[in-house]
């Protein structure tokens, strides 16, 4: 009996690729639903300022947040033209899709190209890619 021990080396993962202005980040692809075009959102009052709207999606409400405020980048001018909806966590009713300016693509990365040492809210890490950054979200961690 052979066992075979696999080192972080060896691990993978696919990320979705996407562009908030002039910023790329990426998301693990098993967090993801569907990713759809921007509706006609409807605005819901006293809710926090990153908190866009909603929008009806297959009969389901939901929620509408913009990542560019979130992230300290808004413009107060640009709404994302695509949304990237989640997966809802077995324990919650909430359905949420993230605004995004730009979806690129799903790549396969390897876990040991994932730099851990930049820390900041929902970043799980930084990728290098040619002569520019790809930021890591981990969106457990953001607050939404």
């Amino acid at each position: 009996m052979s066992t075979t021990k696999q080192t972080t080396d060896d691990l993978r993962t696919n990320v979705l690729e996407f562009a908030l202005g002039e910023n790329r980040y990426c998301v693990d692809i098993g967090y993801i639903a569907e990713i759809v075009d921007t509706a006609d959102l409807t605005a819901v009052p006293n809710t926090a300022d990153h908190v866009e709207g909603v929008m009806d999606l297959r009969g389901e409400t939901t929620k509408i947040v913009n990542l560019r405020k979130i992230f300290g980048e808004d413009d107060g001018e640009t709404l994302g033209s695509r949304i990237i909806v989640f997966k809802r966590k077995q324990d919650s009713k909430e359905r949420i899709g993230w605004l995004a300016d730009e979806v690129n693509q799903v790549r396969e990365i390897q876990l040991q190209e994932v730099d851990t040492s930049v820390e900041g809210d929902g970043i799980a890490g930084v990728i290098r890619r040619d002569d520019d950054f790809v930021l890591w979200i981990n969106p457990t961690d953001v607050r939404v």
